[in-house]
C-alpha cells in the first residue's frame, strides 16, 4: 500500500489565524473527506503530519487537541474514510525542537514507526514549511492553494518552482488517481 501524508490545518479543515481551538472550530473543507474516502478506497495509507503550537501556546490542551481529532476521525469514518494516524507537533516555533515543521523530525518519526522510507511519497500542505519538511526526507511535496496556499504562492523560494499545485486536496487526489499529475 502507498503513502501519503497530509497536513491537517488548511488541508484537511478550515484553517485560522487565530488557531483551531476547539471542536466546535473545525470545520472540513468541502470535498476533502470525500477526498481521503478516495484515497483509501484506491488502497493509500493516508497519515497526519501537523503543526500543533496552540498547545504549547496554552490556548488549548492535548485533551482538546484529541476532541478535535476524534471530530475529524469521526467524519471520516461517516464517509466510509480513515487516517491511520495522527503525528503532531505540540511546540512552540521558539522551543526549537526537530519535530516542528520546517524540521524533519515529524516526518523522520512516521518513517521510523511506519517501518517507511519517505522518499518519493506525496506530503499534502498548504505552508512553505510542509513542503520544506517533505522535501528534508525526500518526500514529494504537493501545494494546495487552501487554507494558507495562496499566501504561500506569494514566497519567493524557489521550491515553490519545483512543487505541484492544486485548487484543494479534492483536486490533488483527482489528479493522483487518473494518473495526472502536472502542473
Amino acid at each position: 500500500m502507498e503513502l501519503i501524508i497530509l497536513d491537517r490545518d488548511g488541508v484537511i479543515n478550515e484553517d485560522s489565524d487565530e488557531y483551531i481551538k476547539s471542536p466546535q472550530e473545525w470545520h472540513a473543507i468541502p470535498g476533502s473527506i470525500q477526498a481521503i474516502g478516495r484515497l483509501n478506497h484506491a488502497g493509500y495509507r493516508v497519515v497526519i503530519a501537523t503543526n500543533q503550537s496552540g498547545v504549547g501556546r496554552g490556548l488549548f490542551d492535548i485533551d482538546t487537541l484529541g476532541k478535535i481529532h476524534e471530530k475529524m476521525c469521526q467524519q471520516l469514518e461517516e464517509a466510509g474514510a480513515t487516517v491511520e494516524s495522527i503525528f503532531y507537533c505540540p511546540h512552540t516555533p521558539e522551543e526549537g525542537c526537530d519535530c516542528r515543521k520546517p524540521q524533519p523530525g515529524m516526518f523522520q518519526d512516521i518513517e521510523k514507526r511506519l517501518g517507511k522510507n519517505l522518499e518519493g511519497v506525496y506530503a499534502v500542505g498548504d505552508s512553505l514549511r510542509d513542503l520544506q519538511a517533505a522535501q528534508a526526507v525526500n518526500a514529494t511535496p504537493i501545494l494546495v492553494k487552501t487554507g494558507k496556499g495562496m499566501r504561500t504562492l506569494q514566497s519567493d523560494d524557489e521550491l515553490l518552482e519545483r512543487v505541484l499545485q492544486f485548487d484543494n486536496l479534492y483536486s490533488f487526489v483527482d489528479a493522483l488517481l487518473n494518473g495526472d499529475l502536472t502542473q
